[in-house]
């Protein structure tokens, strides 16, 4: 609340630092200010997102409970947005990715938001991202084989509103993928 306060009034710097341990506040939109432990916390769930707050506990050093009141405080603070198993896409069947680069017919916060809305109904398309440069979005699309994405291309990509041109790349193979990381 303090630091809230101090960038509309004037607060004594006493004011502010005596407060600001008693009562830390994360402001909106601004990076969740994380210590030693949570990020042990992040990196433990990085990689085990199924780990319970005992086997957690034990691998940084602090009690259960302390594990457990963290992990809801970053989960509530927007950190930790979920927990999601990371599956084969080969194994299911699904070993094409496909890039598409999509420029739109104009800029206008209808025609993308139209795009964008459409764009998320689409089951093979894995991520969409606005992007600055020649073109407007990109998005990662992954299906069985260059076959299946044809259809996808003619029955679905060039049917979305207000799309000018798509160019399309495949993957030869992928070296890596990460999900979000605590590394910085």
């Amino acid at each position: 609340m303090c630091r809230a306060l101090s960038s509309i009034f004037f607060l004594p710097p006493w004011i502010n630092r005596r407060f600001s341990v008693i009562l830390p506040i994360k402001m909106p939109n601004s990076p969740a200010q994380l210590d030693d432990f949570d990020h042990k916390i992040l990196i433990e769930l990085e990689r085990d997102g199924a780990l319970t707050s005992s086997v957690l506990a034990e691998r940084i050093g602090l009690s259960p409970s302390a594990c457990h009141r963290r992990v809801k405080a970053m989960e509530a603070a927007g950190v930790i947005e979920g927990y999601a198993a990371i599956l084969s896409e080969r194994a299911l069947g699904r070993s094409a990715t496909v890039f598409v680069a999509v420029t739109l017919e104009n800029q206008r916060q209808e025609t993308m938001a139209a795009f964008e809305r459409a764009v998320a109904l689409c089951r093979e398309v894995q991520d969409c991202h606005l992007m600055t440069g020649e073109s407007d979005y990109l998005l990662r699309i992954v299906i069985a084989d260059d076959d299946r994405y044809q259809r996808v291309h003619q029955e679905t990509l060039s049917r979305l509103p207000g799309v000018r041109r798509l160019v399309s790349n495949f993957t030869i193979r992928t070296v890596f993928r990460r999900a979000a990381s605590v590394a910085h």
